[in-house]
């Protein structure tokens, strides 16, 4: 996550006096680096990426250079990934191109990134001006990103499948609600890797998730009878995502009860079930994965 990143770079300012930092700003096509990701270079160490590969192998090499030289104000490089070019090769030949920008981060910076840290709902800007909250008044490239996550996904059970499927989701942009109506669950008390954790009553289930294109829910509760209670209440509602764990026949026979019971079948259609990629999932890790792995497909369809 955005602020988990500059957690960790305000963490550095407090033993090294000064590194850089990279930042993709924009990219077109097959470009390994995507709008967003970062990278820092110091002289002790780096972390984080712009994409990989020989470009990175390069452009780390570059900032290194960078800090045995005087601060240097903010600027911008492109890189093109294919061979033909005439100017600005990356050395990967994907196609594509993205534009890092460079920043020296030195002692000046702690101040910004304890806002940006405190920051809620907020946006970072990235120009020729620095880093900071706010938008400045001129600048000549800009790139703007927001400093919560937009994606949120609601995980209805917290079992064993749904502790894993958060620990795999946590590697990624989005903010993990669990909820389960079971108290003392040891499942939900070993979950460290949800943002949120909550027991509620499944019959009021629709009242703890929102609606909305950045909403997605994953049904996951202990059996049959607690995934009819959860979906009777949840479908027809609108969500970037709704899918529910279970067997081809289990969800058959759920469908059927549903069905005489006058709930729409193109309600019923818009739910991925059985949940996940086909991928023969046996594992409780492996279920996760394929779960992942749809949530990633569905996040990033219109891109």
């Amino acid at each position: 996550m955005v602020l988990d990143f500059y957690k960790k770079m305000h963490e550095l300012l407090q033993h090294e006096d000064r590194f850089v930092l990279m930042v993709v700003i924009a990219n077109e096509g097959s470009s390994p680096g995507r709008k967003g990701f970062k990278m820092v270079v110091s002289k002790s160490q780096m972390f984080g990426t712009i994409g990989g590969g020989i470009m990175e192998h390069k452009l780390v090499e570059y900032a290194r250079s960078l800090l045995s030289k005087p601060e240097f104000n903010p600027f911008i490089k492109h890189q093109i990934h294919d061979k033909s070019a005439l100017t600005d090769q990356s050395g990967m030949i994907c196609s594509g191109q993205q534009t890092i920008a460079f920043f020296d981060i030195t002692s000046d910076y702690k101040s910004v990134f304890a806002k940006i840290r405190s920051a809620k709902n907020d946006a970072i800007f990235y120009s020729d001006n620095g880093i900071d909250v706010g938008k400045p008044k001129s600048a000549a490239w800009l790139f703007q990103e927001p400093t919560s996550t937009p994606q949120h996904v609601y995980i209805v059970g917290g079992g064993h499948v749904g502790l894993a499927l958060c620990e795999v989701l946590a590697k990624l942009d989005f903010e993990i609600h669990i909820l389960d109506h079971r108290e003392n669950l040891n499942t939900m008390q070993a979950n460290t890797f949800a943002h949120h954790r909550a027991v509620i009553d499944f019959e009021t289930i629709d009242t703890h998730i929102p609606e909305g294109d950045n909403i997605y829910v994953v049904i996951m509760s202990f059996g049959y009878r607690t995934d009819e209670i959860v979906i009777r209440r949840l479908l027809g509602k609108h969500f970037k995502y709704i899918g529910m764990m279970g067997s081809k026949e289990k969800i058959k026979t759920l469908y059927e009860n549903l069905l005489a019971d006058g709930f729409d079948k193109l309600q019923l259609d818009k739910v991925y079930a059985p949940i996940g990629i086909d991928i023969k999932s046996e594992t409780t890790q492996e279920i996760a994965i394929s779960v992942a792995a749809q949530l990633i497909s569905i996040k990033n369809q219109n891109k």
